[in-house]
């Protein structure tokens, strides 16, 4: 087991899929209590994350939804994992997510990533071959506001002129800046733009490549590194929570695939049934004992200093999850600390 010291959080996509519909009011109500109860047995931050025009009413809002936990919360670090910057104005990105940070008593950090969907592109009105290049512009732009400076800039996606940001972040010099992604230009666009690289996974073949990426650049240190397991549950009886939980994941991964295969980009293990759930490796049901070894595995393989997994399967009462994230915090999280 690793002796490194983690954070550890949860991560939230508010899904509403057809199949197990209910009030979206109920499912943002018992997030919202789920995640303030959540902080008071140890989970050190939450991670929220953005899609567009999906029928499951994936949450495209997630900055309004940062806003509404940092009200509802005292200590609970609030991270956006990711908001796709390429579809934002960044100026406004910078506003809002001061206020964030204004609200949260300096406990919100910025993630971003630049997105891969076809139909968000289309439906915002933006070119999906413009995002790499909106998302460069727009994270110089937010960390020069969010630092104080009044920016005058002519780039190629952004002309701003005489931009000053008030009031400013309650983080000096600003709140951490993270870029998640799932291919080599992210990672060393996390290295050049950001804090730290954000993923999911086996983030392990990437690792090289970022510190590598900073050492070219003349950054000091190993920089941030945060990822986790796509699905690790923490349970007494693995076998029988793997058969409850499973159809709701199987969902999950059918429709990332699809919107994959749309992208253009590989598709996770194909997973149908249960049986094909179990040999992807995407799902991990484990007792206390086994989930510190594999996280301690995971910790030695990648250097990370946040882990952070899916908390609640899509179409799943969040209530019905919180035995095992009371078991993960009271039986896994102090071996880490």
């Amino acid at each position: 087991m690793s002796e490194a010291k983690l954070k550890f959080g949860l991560w939230y996509s508010l899904r509403n899929p057809r199949q197990w519909h209910r009030p979206d009011t109920e499912i943002y109500t018992e997030t919202l209590d789920q995640i303030a109860w959540a902080e008071t047995i140890g989970y050190d931050d939450v991670w929220l994350t953005e899609h567009h025009f999906c029928d499951d009413a994936h949450a495209p809002s997630i900055l309004t939804l940062a806003a509404a936990v940092a009200v509802r919360t005292k200590k609970i670090r609030i991270g956006t994992a990711v908001l796709l910057l390429p579809l934002h104005d960044a100026v406004r990105v910078a506003e809002d997510c001061a206020t964030i940070d204004i609200l949260s008593n300096g406990r919100f950090e910025l993630g971003v990533g630049i997105g891969y969907r076809p139909q968000e592109f289309d439906g915002l009105g933006f070119k999906r071959s413009d995002r790499a290049g909106r998302t460069n512009e727009g994270l110089e732009i937010i960390r020069r506001l969010w630092e104080g400076e009044t920016v005058d800039y002519d780039g190629e996606h952004y002309q701003i002129k005489g931009a000053k940001l008030a009031p400013l972040p309650v983080q000096k010099p600003r709140p951490p800046l993270w870029v998640g992604g799932f291919a080599p230009a992210s990672v060393k666009r996390a290295a050049r733009l950001a804090d730290g690289f954000i993923g999911t996974g086996d983030i392990s073949s990437f690792v090289p490549i970022y510190k590598e990426e900073r050492a070219k650049l003349g950054k000091s240190g190993p920089g941030r590194l945060a990822g986790g397991h796509f699905w690790l549950i923490v349970s007494n009886d693995p076998k029988k929570t793997f058969s409850q939980v499973a159809p709701y994941i199987i969902y999950q991964l059918q429709m990332y695939n699809v919107w994959l295969q749309e992208a253009g980009q590989t598709p996770f293990p194909e997973a149908n049934n249960e049986q094909q759930l179990r040999e992807s490796g995407m799902l991990q049901v484990l007792t206390p004992s086994e989930a510190v070894d594999a996280i301690g595995t995971y910790v030695e393989q990648t250097g990370i200093e946040r882990y952070y997994t899916w908390t609640v399967p899509p179409g799943m009462p969040a209530a019905q999850m919180n035995e095992y994230l009371e078991l993960f915090a009271s039986e896994v999280m102090p071996k880490f600390r």
